[in-house]
């Protein structure tokens, strides 16, 4: 038994959802987000309430009843709150700058990179070395983010490089005499 899946979505305020078919389309004050189920599972709506029930005991049927309710779950967060990835830039003349859409990014490359944002995902500086990446799903937000941080990951020896806020790199030490 899935226990993510026998718990309701709860839809607050300012937000609807309607269905049709395997398709559930939610809106929020922050925009319009949609996800079509498998045929394994029943989407219904009672009242206020986003509830997923499997239709059948079949294992793949369990596996996307709890899928299916959570990928509703996000939907109901990025329409009302978003979400949000920060992450933080380390070493000496690593900066970034947010122009419009493009993020320039200063690496210690020989030349400037050059992000292009994709639409859907706004990304600001709020200092040269923080660089917040946010919108209204989920995986968008951590494509991006993740994309940003493979330019320079995190090196295990200074820790030079761009890493999550919180995240942490284990160190090792240099060349032994």
């Amino acid at each position: 038994m899935s226990r993510i899946g026998k718990k309701p979505v709860e839809l607050p305020s300012g937000v609807s959802a309607s269905v049709s078919g395997q398709t559930i389309e939610v809106k929020g004050p922050k925009g319009t987000r949609s996800f079509t189920a498998t045929d394994d599972v029943t989407l219904g709506i009672d009242g206020n309430v986003v509830t997923v029930t499997p239709r059948g005991s079949s294992k793949r049927a369990r596996q996307q009843w709890g899928m299916s309710r959570t990928m509703v779950a996000n939907l109901v967060t990025g329409v009302t709150t978003g979400f949000k990835k920060e992450l933080e830039i380390t070493g000496v003349g690593y900066r970034a700058n947010a122009q419009g859409n493009v993020l320039k990014l200063n690496l210690g490359y020989s030349h400037d990179v050059d992000f292009a944002v994709p639409a859907g995902v706004t990304v600001t500086t709020p200092k040269q070395t923080e660089i917040t990446v946010e919108g209204i799903d989920q995986q968008e937000v951590g494509e991006v983010a993740a994309k940003i941080r493979e330019w320079r990951s995190p090196e295990p020896y200074k820790g030079k490089g761009i890493r999550y806020k919180g995240e942490f790199i284990f160190r090792k030490d240099g060349k032994k005499k």
